[in-house]
């Protein structure tokens, strides 16, 4: 199997960083167009990523304010069983260690290493909107 991992700092309490990365209206800031779900073990998330990209995630882990988690189960076919998980650390009142982890894709291939890279984007693209409130619009997200 093979596995994307980001670490990084957000410069904001571990609480606002959980927020961020569980509830759904907050993931539309950074990574879907528009998100369903109860932050919630076993609950079931909505991910809409436009017309034809309506996938659909269970919640694996959610133990506020420090794991969230997310098995994909519809999606493209590379994404399907793979395993989206957040660890966060406290470094005091106003900083947060995030590790990230995407695992579990069942190939190397070009979808594998493109998602690497959108993770990338779209985790910078939620430090800045916990920091900063900066908002992207969706369609502009890869371009910022």
């Amino acid at each position: 199997m093979h596995n994307i991992y980001h670490y990084f700092q957000i410069n904001c309490p571990i609480e606002k960083v959980f927020q961020g990365i569980s509830e759904p209206e907050l993931i539309d800031q950074w990574w879907a167009k528009k998100t369903e779900g109860t932050v919630e073990t076993d609950a079931h998330y909505k991910l809409g990523f436009g017309l034809e990209n309506n996938w659909e995630a269970k919640v694996i882990v959610c133990n506020k304010p420090t794991k969230f988690g997310l098995i994909v189960i519809k999606a493209h076919e590379d994404w399907v069983n793979t395993v989206v998980k957040f660890d966060l650390f406290s470094n005091g009142k106003e900083q947060t260690s995030v590790h990230f982890y995407h695992n579990d894709w069942r190939v190397d291939n070009e979808h594998y290493r493109i998602s690497n890279y959108c993770w990338a984007m779209g985790l910078r693209i939620l430090k800045r909107y916990l920091e900063h409130g900066e908002v992207v619009q969706y369609e502009d997200r890869l371009n910022v």
